[in-house]
């Protein structure tokens, strides 16, 4: 008995161990399913209704949603008034955390919830005060306005208190450990101003024009300028300003910034009537920046697209006229110089007398930190910005005046297009849209087509001026007003049959009498697409749809036969040869599949790192705005540059850029040159902001993997990318076609719709994007999941 009780006694106590192991894992497995039937019910519970009926306090009627297959929802109120808080909730209830987030990176407060990772940018945003000026834009909009205004506003906070007490709210509110604020008619007027800091106006590249002239010779720097100026400018002789520190921590908008925009005439069109086309180009992230809708009251039917956080449609059509528009890009932001009193710093030299400036208090409250008690000054110009990193330039200090810090009415004017009927309706609407200044095309069902360059653009006494930080302390370097309405560049039913912009140069010095700008996009996007409506007729839809996918380098065909001419007869490697032979067999199309377009891109590339790379630090590239229009003109320059004379002359810089270009490519993508493609460089991802915290992040909120992408920056397909891993980060976030003949549009919002990663509108659109597959949208008779929203009875 005692041997039987010793042998067994292991044996039981594994067979316990077995039970107990066994018992154990089954529990955690039990766990581990209830915690994902937990987090899946929580997660999904704040995914938007699209079905069903709604109470929403507030509300006079029922309101009829329709969302259709797309994402899109069709909106059907009995009054103005239900229709905007009706926007207003169902913006929120797709698109609430974006919202949140959007209002807080343009007021300067996302330290409160992200903490002292984004100080700097909120110092930046709180110093340029685009806020502020919001608030100061509500006190000039109309009752009428204002009351839109709220009631998107009504709507919204009816959309947080529901999914607040409910605990529904978006997943990444707990991520962030933060609940949205109620929401006010000033987030959307910031919303909107941060859209006109987006796309810019040329600071920037005032700063790096003055960091050229301090550091390099004067011919050397001029060889940067975006425009060779007639009356040079010379360097102000006052104590010079740090531009690398100052403005290290500076927000700068993408250069690429910008859209394609074209009308063209029934003339040259199939159905005989207006055809128009945009794509505006900006970030391509996730969310999408915008957010299409379709919106109808007994005086209102328009669809289309507008930014979360903002009511109307801003870029669409109505029953009776289409528009679009593209960023105009003019010199709206001047640089002042400011001479400080060295006993009263906030004093400053204007006219020969000291003027006392503004101070402002913009404290910043830090999650898990102390407030910063942060102050702003603000000159008779604008705020100064050279210093709110706390970097002290001493006695001397930059301001910026920039348009859309004045009080402005942009809203009141996208109500009143949402209505046009006529050309000259909208143009009426248009007086009141300011900033930012836009190229705007317009489509009437009356055969009209009409193009306006609008918002406020000032005058300057010499052209050169915009090239340069002015001296704030003289009276003469005041802008002198607005170039008036009547007079900004508009065009009417053209002979030609067409209108298109691009970002382009729209006038010539000589031919206008006054300055818009010295920095324009490269004209290759514009002259491919006047290349191709010029030599259209009975244009549909799907040509204005293949125009705005189309792939040819316009680019490539100018510099590929120059660069093999100055590289004719040179000792060239047989890589070398074999590359430029892939190359002169090359039909200019940047398509995926192809090998030429990654070498000649990532030879432009190679080349301007030799040009500047040993000689402008990264904090002074990041101002060089309009980079790739300098380098063009270095290179038909050629030996005649200074900066590539100084770098062994073009065929030295040609030939070394190539060989570097092909080390990379070969170690990258092997030895086949056959084998190389372009997509498996240049790639689209939509990422999510919150992607970056940590790759678990990034496997939820990103797609698995990127897709390769034809296109680039100089092809109507736009798509610009991060030079470093190649994913394409800038290029058409909507893409509208819009046949005047048709009650309907082609319209593609990527990645989706949707702001909710488990939605099936979340990325629905990605590869949509990437092959130019449009969805329609209706104006009459839709269809689609059905939600009421009822008046709280």
């Amino acid at each position: 008995m005692e041997t039987q009780e010793v042998v067994g006694a292991p044996g039981k106590k594994k067979r316990n161990k077995k039970k107990i192991t066994f018992i154990t894992l089954a529990v955690l497995a039990a766990i581990a399913v209830l915690a994902f039937i937990f987090l899946n019910l929580y997660i999904n519970r704040s995914i938007a209704q699209v079905e069903g009926e709604i109470e929403l306090p507030k509300l006079r009627d029922d309101v009829t949603i329709l969302t259709d297959d797309n994402g899109v929802p069709h909106i059907n109120a009995n009054n103005a008034h239900d229709l905007y808080m009706a926007q207003g909730y169902v913006q929120a209830n797709s698109r609430m955390f974006q919202m949140e987030m959007s209002r807080r990176q343009a007021s300067g407060t996302l330290s409160e919830v992200v903490g002292e990772a984004s100080v700097e940018q909120d110092k930046y945003f709180r110093t340029l005060g685009l806020r502020r000026a919001a608030e100061a834009s509500y006190d000039i909009y109309s009752d009428e306005s204002k009351q839109v205004l709220q009631w998107f506003a009504d709507g919204v906070n009816a959309y947080i208190d529901e999914a607040t007490s409910s605990n529904s709210l978006p997943v990444e509110f707990t991520l962030m450990g933060a609940e949205p604020e109620e929401w006010t008619p000033i987030d959307s007027l910031t919303i909107g101003k941060y859209m006109a800091f987006d796309l810019g106006g040329h600071w920037e590249r005032q700063a790096f024009n003055y960091y050229a002239l301090n550091q390099f010779p004067q011919e050397k720097a001029y060889e940067l300028f975006p425009a060779y100026p007639e009356n040079k400018p010379t360097i102000i002789e006052e104590e010079e300003v740090d531009v690398a520190a100052s403005f290290k921590d500076a927000v700068i908008p993408h250069a690429f910034n910008g859209s394609n925009n074209w009308v063209v005439s029934g003339d040259k069109t199939s159905s005989g009537m207006p055809l128009l086309a945009n794509d505006p180009h900006l970030g391509l992230a996730t969310p999408s920046i915008w957010y299409q809708m379709h919106l109808t009251s007994p005086d209102t039917n328009v669809s289309g697209v507008i930014f979360a956080g903002v009511p109307g449609i801003i870029l669409g059509h109505n029953d009776s006229i289409a528009w679009g528009v593209t960023n105009t890009g003019p010199d709206v932001q001047q640089l002042y110089v400011e001479k400080q009193n060295p006993e009263e710093p906030h004093e400053f030299l204007y006219d020969g007398k000291w003027e006392e400036a503004d101070v402002i208090d913009e404290p910043i409250e830090v999650k898990d930190s102390e407030t910063i008690d942060y102050q702003v000054v603000e000159t008779r110009h604008g705020p100064v910005i050279s210093e709110f990193s706390n970097e002290s330039a001493g006695g001397t200090v930059m301001s910026l005046r920039w348009t859309a810090l004045e009080a402005t009415t942009e809203l009141e004017a996208i109500l009143e297009i949402n209505q046009a009927s006529d050309w000259n309706e909208f143009e009426q609407g248009l007086e009141k849209f300011l900033v930012p200044a836009q190229n705007f095309v317009f489509a009437g069902k009356d055969g009209t087509i009409a193009y306006k360059a609008n918002g406020n653009i000032p005058i300057y006494d010499k052209a050169e001026d915009a090239l340069l930080p002015l001296e704030g302390w003289k009276k003469e370097n005041e802008w002198e007003g607005y170039i008036p309405f009547d007079e900004l560049p508009t065009v009417i039913n053209p002979d030609k049959g067409f209108i298109a912009t691009a970002n382009n140069k729209i006038v010539g010095e000589e031919d206008y009498p006054y300055h818009i700008s010295h920095v324009w996009a490269q004209p290759y996007r514009y002259e491919r697409i006047s290349e191709v409506l010029s030599a259209g007729e009975s244009l549909t839809a799907d040509d204005m749809k293949a125009l705005q996918m189309d792939q040819t380098n316009l680019q490539a065909r100018e510099f590929v036969p120059f660069f093999m001419e100055v590289l004719e007869g040179q000792d060239l490697t047989a890589e070398q040869n074999e590359a430029l032979k892939l190359l002169s067999d090359w039909d200019y199309t940047d398509e995926k599949h192809a090998p030429q377009p990654l070498i000649f891109h990532r030879w432009m590339n190679e080349i301007e790192a030799i040009l500047y790379d040993d000689e402008l630090p990264n904090e002074i590239m990041e101002l060089f705005g309009g980079k790739g229009q300098t380098t063009d003109e270095l290179l038909r320059k050629g030996d005649e540059s200074i900066w590539i004379q100084e770098n062994g002359g073009l065929q030295e810089v040609l030939q070394t850029s190539l060989n570097n270009t092909l080390n990379q490519l070969r170690d990258e993508y092997g030895s086949t040159m056959d084998d190389w493609q372009w997509g498996a460089y240049h790639q689209v991802q939509f990422d999510h902001p919150l992607s970056e915290i940590s790759p678990f992040l990034a496997f939820f909120f990103n797609r698995e993997n990127p897709i390769p992408v034809g296109g680039s920056s100089v092809t109507p397909m736009a798509a610009s990318y991060d030079a470093a891993s190649g994913i394409v980060n800038h290029g058409a976030s909507w893409r509208f076609v819009m046949d005047t003949a048709e009650a309907k549009s082609y319209q593609l919002v990527a990645p989706g719709q949707a702001g909710h990663f488990r939605s099936e509108w979340y990325h629905d659109q990605m590869d949509d994007w990437a092959r130019g597959a449009y969805h329609v949208t209706k104006t009459e008779e839709n269809d689609g999941m059905k939600l009421t929203l009822t008046p709280n009875r």
